[in-house]
């Protein structure tokens, strides 16, 4: 079967999961790319997602407002507590993003994002194949959701099952 119409996706449309952690809109699902899917996603201040890395993902961010702190590199070592010093063997650092900034990172690439700043950021975030993140983001944010500190553990596993390791913990804002 061929598709003879694209999918248009008007601003501000698209299914929304909305946690202390993340607000994510879903544009673009497996149901309509075979390619990958896609959101957009404010960063609320403070979060910090945590290094992590996939075995099988692809990934693209573009910065649309606000900034992030951003990494993708593999480290000389990867320190478990935090990414924001580590250095890739030709002398990479961690960044700051600005709108109009990509960040492509291929599978098996160590990545982090984070909000240092007082306001939100947003960005447009690719996922190939689809639809792991798309379940992967529902899962979370059932996790997310349900009020008081985040259950680390939950999170852990189902991480496990969506190719992500986390290197570096997941952290909201201090309240």
């Amino acid at each position: 079967m061929t598709a003879t119409e694209g999918l248009l996706v008007p601003p501000g449309h698209g299914r929304v999961v909305r946690t202390p952690a993340q607000h994510v809109t879903f544009k673009v699902t497996g149901t309509h790319s075979r390619m990958a899917s896609s959101f957009e996603v404010v960063v609320p201040p403070g979060f910090d997602v945590g290094a992590h890395v996939h075995t099988r993902s692809e990934e693209l961010f573009y910065v649309l407002e606000g900034e992030l702190d951003v990494l993708a590199f593999e480290p000389r070592v990867r320190t478990p507590d935090n990414w924001k010093h580590w250095e890739s063997r030709s002398g990479t650092r961690v960044v700051r993003a600005t709108p109009g900034t990509v960040i492509v990172v291929p599978p098996g690439c160590p990545h982090a994002f984070a909000n240092p700043t007082d306001t939100p950021a947003k960005m447009f975030f690719q996922a190939s194949p689809p639809p792991d993140h798309e379940r992967y983001f529902d899962e979370l944010l059932e996790i997310l959701g349900s009020g008081g500190p985040p259950d680390h553990a939950a999170i852990e596993e189902l991480r496990a099952r969506y190719d992500i390791q986390q290197l570096t913990p997941l952290r909201l804002k201090h309240h």
